[in-house]
């Protein structure tokens, strides 16, 4: 069986990356295992969506890692102890990536939150009914 974690629909309060640390901690304590989560998260996630280069760490995958402060198979929170992040093979540098983050946290805090009693229509995909 393949479990899929993933929550960057394109939601205004979820926000890619920083919900899916939520989702991770979710899934934990509904019972998976830390190991399952992070597989659910990384290789399923990547199979589900049919993409073949990405998912595991090896010779000729995509080159997108985190690389952490403290064991996440010790507890799943970990993952989010950051200590720096290689995207396409290029590590970007604590500034850059203070940077990167002050730029998603202002637009954030810019967008307004939902009327009260709103609801979704559709899926909430932007294109279908």
């Amino acid at each position: 069986m393949r479990l899929a974690a993933g929550t960057d629909t394109g939601t205004g309060y979820l926000v890619p990356g920083f919900a899916l640390h939520d989702e991770l901690a979710l899934l934990a304590s509904a019972g998976l295992t830390p190991a399952e989560v992070l597989h659910a998260a990384t290789q399923d996630a990547a199979r589900t969506l049919g993409l073949s280069d990405v998912g595991t760490v090896a010779r000729g995958q995509a080159a997108d890692l985190l690389v952490l402060d403290a064991d996440p198979l010790r507890d799943i929170r970990n993952t989010r102890s950051i200590h720096g992040v290689v995207v396409d093979g290029r590590w970007i540098p604590p500034e850059e990536r203070r940077h990167l983050l002050a730029v998603v946290e202002k637009s954030a805090a810019q967008t307004p939150p939902p009327e009260e009693g709103a609801a979704m229509k559709g899926c909430g995909c932007g294109g279908h009914p």
